[in-house]
């Protein structure tokens, strides 16, 4: 339970009301209280949301969060190649080239520790750089 299901609300309100297509659960621009866990991987996020927006030109705050919020038609006309953490890189760089509305949206976090099974190491770090690079210049 990292993330709180009850604030998927957040992000749909924007789709809802009609302002956004796509939303993005920020784990950064929260304003709520969050666990506070490890500098590296914190400094990872940052890094691989600021290399995407260098190729993306969106200047989102958390590309790496899980909660995203999508209206049906903008995900049913993307073709998702990836499963795990790259289909986030993948997603946000085939969504910068549409042209379409995209919010963010504050919510909270508790971070797992690696004893709670947190098994995001440097290897998926190369590895999304591999697919910021492939989705962005290659696709």
């Amino acid at each position: 339970m990292e993330y709180y299901p009850n604030e998927y609300v957040w992000l749909m309100k924007p789709i809802d009301e009609n302002r956004a297509d796509v939303v993005y659960g920020s784990r950064i621009i929260s304003g709520s209280a969050h666990r506070v866990l490890y500098f590296w991987h914190s400094m990872g996020n940052v890094f691989l949301t600021f290399l995407s927006g260098m190729f993306t030109n969106l200047n989102l705050t958390d590309m790496e969060t899980c909660y995203k919020a999508f209206r049906a038609d903008i995900l049913k006309g993307i073709d998702i190649e990836e499963n795990g953490f790259c289909m986030e890189l993948e997603l946000t760089a085939k969504i910068s080239k549409m042209n379409i509305r995209i919010y963010e949206a504050g919510i909270s976090y508790h971070g797992r520790t690696y004893q709670e099974d947190n098994k995001i190491n440097w290897k998926d770090g190369v590895r999304a750089i591999y697919c910021i690079i492939k989705y962005n210049l290659f696709r």
